[in-house]
């Protein structure tokens, strides 16, 4: 999953950031609201984590032109503002949750989770395909009742496939979702992870999961399909 984060406190920007990457989050920065607005509008993100207090545009500034341009993606707002009427007005400009600052980073964590599987249907608590268990929250991953040990990378691609279960996904699409701007997208890292996930997934069971269009992409299929 991408984050895009907009906040110009850069201590605690690189705290949430690093934060995020270790837990297998792909995390695009923006220090002011007006790069905020431009990487909103041309960037694909799963969620925008957002500042209220920013220079140059102020958040709810920035929610508000993300939101007239049509663009849908839930917005989590930061915010030292603890009274009840700028928690009103941050969603009412068409935010999805807001936390107050200072937070637990557990509890920023939580707000993420929950909105990113409100997004659609398939962000359910617990993915199956087939005798394959995705936990979204604990980040657990089991088949045929044993448990698959991925790294936070791994586990991130993994849980994009099965969103996208029985359905081919791109190179380039993978890479928008999981990887940050500054990723290459000439490199072969989708094919070393993808053959990283195979070596855990599939090996050792009759019935594989993961394959290869080739030209195409890559899919996280049942055996029933």
């Amino acid at each position: 999953m991408r984050i895009l984060l907009v906040e110009d406190e850069e201590d605690l920007a690189d705290i949430i950031k690093k934060g995020l990457e270790e837990e297998g989050y792909s995390v695009d920065v923006a220090r002011d609201g007006e790069e905020g607005l431009y990487m909103a509008e041309n960037l694909p993100a799963d969620i925008v984590v957002l500042d209220i207090m920013l220079p140059v545009m102020d958040g709810l500034s920035l929610l508000s032109e993300v939101r007239k341009k049509g663009i849908a993606t839930p917005v989590l707002l930061l915010t030292a503002r603890d009274t009840l009427s700028d928690k009103i007005k941050g969603l009412d400009t068409g935010a999805d949750d807001y936390i107050t600052k200072p937070f637990e980073f557990t509890e920023l964590l939580a707000r993420i989770r929950s909105l990113l599987r409100r997004g659609t249907v398939a962000k359910e608590a617990t993915i199956r395909i087939g005798d394959l268990e995705i936990h979204t929250a604990s980040h657990a991953v089991k088949r045929g009742g044993g448990t698959i040990k991925l790294s936070a990378r791994e586990y991130a691609l993994l849980e994009y496939l099965a969103y996208n279960k029985n359905s081919v996904v791109s190179r380039m699409e993978i890479t928008e979702h999981i990887y940050d701007e500054t990723f290459d997208k000439d490199s072969n890292i989708v094919d070393v992870y993808m053959n990283y996930l195979r070596n855990k997934v599939d090996r050792g069971f009759e019935k594989k999961l993961l394959h290869t269009v080739r030209g195409v992409g890559y899919m996280l299929k049942g055996p029933e399909e």
